[in-house]
């Protein structure tokens, strides 16, 4: 066995004067953005001629309001683990990009940042999609639940109302006393499960969102089982599975289902369902044949269109 003095030697060099391991992405990426801006991107006068381009270190720590020396070390890595709200600082500072904050993050802390919410409406791609996909039910919500466009195959499965009012969100959809989209659920209790692990995911994620607060006080006062599940702090999410769907037209239906998310911030998801077998795509497909949607223009209706 070795006396160890290398190990510790080691150690030694591969760590600061602040006692934290050396960062050395973290370091490079930070000169990175450094080198890419001039002092008029930011708004700074220029300051005569520099060696080198980009924004000195103390511009740096002048624009995130850090002081200089702390600063230097860390782009030495040569600090502990920065707080996420003097990363963000400097994310401003560097005019970084929302994935390049999160690149950030995740070499300083070595955990992705806050969601950063960025409500947008449903972009003219995903109807585009949407519309292209005239046999198969899909539609897009938000972190909430709450249905934003939706095709004709949805309509046909779930209702003329379904992405209107009460029907506007499908987390309601399955607690609501009376709904069919509930009573229609073959295996209900452990869709509906899942649906109360995504939102208590989704709680943690935006813990001041009004409107997903409200939904689940609203859904607390509807249905035992969601105050029971929501108490007991399961967990669960799902970006694909199975499930057994009963429909008056079309019988006992098999549907895949696949979540598709986009990456742009606007927290926007794409949930698609398919055939599990041949007997639910032809069901799926006597509930498509005939309706004008198939035939006209777009099949697609969105909030705000």
């Amino acid at each position: 066995m070795g006396t160890g003095v290398g190990s510790t030697a080691e150690g030694a060099r591969r760590r600061g004067a602040g006692g934290g391991p050396r960062r050395p992405e973290l370091a490079q990426f930070l000169r990175a953005m450094r080198a890419r801006l001039a002092p008029r991107d930011v708004g700074l006068p220029a300051g005569g001629r520099r060696r080198t381009p980009g924004l000195r270190r103390q511009e740096v720590a002048q624009l995130a309001a850090v002081s200089i020396d702390w600063y230097i070390r860390l782009e030495q890595g040569r600090v502990g683990v920065p707080g996420t709200a003097v990363l963000d600082a400097l994310a401003e500072a560097l005019r970084l990009s929302p994935s390049e904050r999160q690149h950030l993050h995740l070499v300083a802390r070595g955990e992705a940042p806050p969601i950063a919410y960025a409500p947008v409406p449903v972009a003219d791609s995903l109807r585009v999609l949407l519309d292209g996909m005239p046999l198969w039910p899909a539609y897009v919500v938000d972190f909430r639940m709450d249905v934003l466009a939706w095709n004709a195959a949805a309509v046909a499965l779930f209702g003329e109302d379904f992405g209107t009012g009460e029907a506007a969100n499908t987390a309601w959809l399955l607690f609501a006393p009376g709904s069919r989209l509930r009573a229609a659920q073959l295996d209900w209790k452990r869709v509906a499960r899942e649906t109360v692990g995504n939102l208590r995911a989704q709680s943690a994620r935006h813990p001041d969102d009004p409107r997903l607060a409200a939904l689940v006080a609203e859904l607390h006062g509807v249905s035992a089982e969601f105050a029971a599940w929501w108490d007991d702090h399961t967990v669960r999410t799902r970006s694909h599975g199975t499930k057994r769907l009963r429909h008056a037209a079309a019988g006992d239906l098999t549907v895949r289902y696949d979540v598709l998310a986009t990456c742009d911030g606007s927290e926007q998801y794409l949930v698609a369902l398919t055939p599990g077998d041949q007997a639910t795509e032809r069901g799926l497909r006597r509930l498509l044949s005939g309706r004008g949607e198939l035939h006209g223009a777009s099949n697609v209706r969105a909030i705000g269109a």
